[in-house]
């Protein structure tokens, strides 16, 4: 006969399950409602008006093997709905002209949702770009069956990873740009520190047309911070989401890079040193901003209640709007985003299902909401007076959140996306080309 206890825990781990899947399909209910369907752009946000992102997009193509296997769409829905995003994407308009889609390959990284081309004179986005191509291939892995529609998936997916030009983002230096504009050229910025560029390396090196050389992920990795804070020693990267984002499609547990093998972890180690540091940092809490704790953090990238300073409890407090938030050095408002804590549950789910009850259960985050979580929250600022929480909740949802929420939790309960992926050839060779070696990947190719 079962104990008490264990019975008690068999009931609070059902109950974490259900609460997940819950969570999973309301927040993937995004990507079926903010979508247009016949060329399958999802909305960057839930604004008014608002453009689409091509990472949301890419995100979409990966979520919807997920919503499949989950029962949250029929298969030859998400054939159809898949099919429709990559024959746009290969036919739309490529070439220098400013409001073309895209040009040598990439994607600008907000188009109108109706025509498909570029909105808000945004840049030719290369991370962006590299998550639409992941979403891509995501989905050419998943659709393996000979029929017509999933062989032109594949084919199309193929297509469209093949032409993106790695060569040219480059501009000549040692490593890729952020992106470039018909008006002014290749962006001064570089991808260079550990950030979520790792994902657009692997994809980079791993071209059969246009890849990138050897030495631009050398480049890349000289240029990486190890730290140490509050008893963890990691590669920093500030924001949390920067410890997750290539994780949705890559599986890095026990492969390494020469840079992982002189310090003896590995990058999922990393993210779940990374996890652990942002909970100690809000348990710290050293700016004393409300709300932070052991169930309560969560510090990336995200929507804020400013741009605003308010006087509160005789403390003046500086609000951000958008603004990549990170820890331990900031900037840090007192903004928490709930989806950059479900991301990191393959990481570190015991303490992960803890923070998810919390948002659920005590601070009701999902009250109110059509999508699960809303982006960010800020129990320092009051927020709107009125308002059903008490404090700032981001009146939006934004696609590159939920599509994580999603991924994420399936990785954490089925290595689906993970599993996919290590079957990707694509994704298999700019591992080794970047130096990768052991676990799952074996120590050399094949001959």
């Amino acid at each position: 006969m079962p104990s008490p206890t264990g019975h008690f825990t068999q009931t609070k781990q059902n109950a974490s399950l259900n609460e997940l899947l819950l969570l999973q399909r309301e927040t993937f209910d995004y990507f079926l409602d903010e979508v247009n369907p016949a060329n399958g752009l999802i909305r960057d946000k839930t604004a008014a008006d608002w453009p689409a992102s091509i990472a949301a997009t890419g995100l979409a193509l990966a979520c919807y093997p997920v919503a499949v296997e989950r029962g949250f769409m029929p298969r030859q829905a998400a054939v159809a709905r898949t099919l429709a995003t990559l024959r746009f994407f290969w036919t739309s308009p490529q070439g220098p002209e400013p409001d073309a889609t895209g040009y040598r390959g990439f994607y600008y990284h907000f188009l109108d949702m109706e025509t498909g081309r570029r909105a808000w004179q945004c840049e030719l986005s290369t991370i962006d770009s590299a998550l639409l191509l992941a979403g891509a291939l995501t989905a050419a892995a998943y659709f393996d069956a000979e029929v017509a529609d999933e062989q032109e998936i594949r084919s199309l997916a193929d297509a469209l990873y093949r032409r993106a030009d790695w060569q040219w983002a480059q501009n000549q230096g040692a490593t890729v740009t952020h992106g470039w504009t018909p008006e002014n050229g290749f962006i001064k910025y570089r991808w260079e520190g550990y950030d979520e560029a790792l994902l657009l390396y692997v994809l980079a090196l791993g071209s059969p047309t246009f890849p990138l050389p050897e030495s631009n992920y050398a480049a890349w990795t000289s240029t990486y911070r190890w730290e140490s804070c509050y008893g963890y020693e990691y590669l920093y990267a500030g924001p949390l989401f920067t410890h997750q984002l290539s994780h949705v499609w890559i599986d890095f547990r026990g492969i390494q890079d020469a840079f992982m093998r002189g310090k003896g972890i590995d990058y999922f180690e990393n993210s779940r040193r990374a996890t652990y540091l942002h909970q100690c940092y809000a348990v710290m809490n050293p700016r004393k901003f409300e709300g932070y704790g052991e169930c309560c953090w969560g510090i990336t990238a995200s929507e804020g209640p400013g741009p605003a300073t308010l006087k509160l409890n005789g403390i003046q407090r500086e609000f951000y709007d958008y603004i990549g938030r990170g820890v331990p050095y900031g900037p840090d408002d007192g903004t928490l985003a709930p989806w950059a804590v479900v991301a990191s549950l393959p990481f570190a789910p015991e303490i992960v299902l803890e923070a998810i009850h919390f948002c659920i259960h005590q601070a009701k985050l999902k009250e109110f909401n059509r999508y699960g979580f809303k982006a960010a929250f800020n129990p320092t600022h009051p927020g709107e007076p009125g308002n059903p929480y008490g404090w700032w909740v981001s009146p939006w949802h934004f696609g590159i959140n939920q599509g994580p929420t999603v991924l994420m939790i399936e990785n954490h309960l089925s290595d689906q996306v993970w599993r996919l992926m290590r079957g990707c050839q694509y994704i298999v060779a700019g591992l080794r080309r970047a130096g990768f070696k052991g676990g799952w990947l074996g120590q050399d190719p094949p001959s």
